[in-house]
């Protein structure tokens, strides 16, 4: 089976990959045998490790030799921070969420605690703030404000738990934080280590944005239409949560037995019927179609940016929207 990184055709992109596996494994040691088991988990669990990929194609867009040499260590360093960024934030998640699974594999709330996981959720994002911190002072205050941004859209979306009457603004403002604005921060930092020119560097970061947006929305989509094998953890999450997402938005508008059927919680029994409710309605194709107009702003800003990024890694990123977006969609 032909995976993305195969499929983007980089000849250094897998070492350099390993290499960000070793700085994760190295950021998650401690003195203390518990918590460097604890750190370790969701990294030893794997994944698909795309918030580092982008780092790294972005590093690749504005070398000179258009990523025909391994990535330099600084871009190595800035792929592992924002990826510690997004195994911490995991960790948190899956306390708030009561969690029971991630990744195929028990949670780490499940498996210890959820104080246990909160600790070592603030351990990792820690360990990112100090790799952040040996890139200099510009690469800190952007892995900073991105942390904050994850808060503010989690936060927006514990708003609008059970809330049936949650508007695709709200839906749309709460994934630019929690998801989007980490995707937007992976590629700047590739393009800040790189030494792009600042028109660059604004095309890379408003290409993650977009990126990052559609590939949200397609996860929402998935969260419905998958199976608990497939996505890892349980299928229809979000719906048993409360959480909802775009697609629920726009069945809401057009099934009155799923506005009578949820606003609170639902048996387990029911879920595979409201899932299908919201298939059935079409409201996971208008989804894929926003998903599909993200994925095309993305292609756009890659576009004005013109020569000022390597032209084949150009459509590197863009078989990354492939990949992450437009295939699923």
């Amino acid at each position: 089976m032909t995976t993305l990184v195969d499929s983007l055709g980089l000849a250094h992109l897998t070492g350099d990959l390993e290499r960000v596996e070793q700085a994760l494994r190295e950021a998650v040691h401690s003195d203390d045998p518990l918590l460097s088991g604890v750190a370790a988990h969701l990294v030893s669990a794997g994944g698909k490790r795309v918030r580092p990929m982008l780092t790294l194609c972005a590093a690749y867009a504005g070398a000179t030799d258009g990523g025909d040499s391994p990535a330099r260590d600084e871009a190595i360093t800035g792929g592992a921070a924002v990826e510690l960024v997004h195994l911490g934030s995991l960790y948190h998640d899956d306390v708030i969420d009561e969690a029971e699974t991630r990744r195929g594999v028990p949670s780490v709330n499940a498996r210890w605690s959820n104080v246990v996981a909160i600790l070592a959720g603030d351990y990792l994002l820690a360990a990112a703030s100090e790799h952040a911190a040996s890139l200099g002072a510009d690469v800190a205050a952007l892995l900073a404000r991105t942390i904050g941004d994850l808060c503010r859209g989690e936060v927006l979306e514990l708003q609008h738990l059970f809330d049936t009457s949650r508007t695709e603004e709200s839906y749309l403002s709460a994934i630019a934080g929690k998801t989007a604005a980490l995707f937007a921060t992976s590629c700047r930092i590739g393009g800040m280590v790189a030494g792009v020119s600042p028109s660059a560097l604004e095309a890379l970061t408003s290409f993650g944005h977009h990126l990052g947006m559609g590939f949200q929305i397609v996860d929402d989509v998935l969260d419905l239409t998958g199976t608990d094998a497939s996505l890892g953890k349980p299928a229809g999450q979000d719906l048993t949560e409360g959480v909802y997402t775009l697609p629920v938005i726009y069945a809401l508008d057009r099934s009155a037995e799923l506005r009578e059927s949820i606003g609170g919680p639902i048996e387990q029994s029911s879920l595979d019927h409201l899932r299908g409710l919201v298939t059935d309605e079409g409201a996971t194709g208008a989804a894929l179609d926003v998903a599909r107009a993200q994925a095309k702003r993305a292609d756009e800003t890659l576009a004005a940016a013109g020569d000022e990024l390597d032209a084949g890694m150009r459509a590197i990123l863009r078989g990354l929207v492939e990949g992450l977006v437009t295939r699923q969609a």
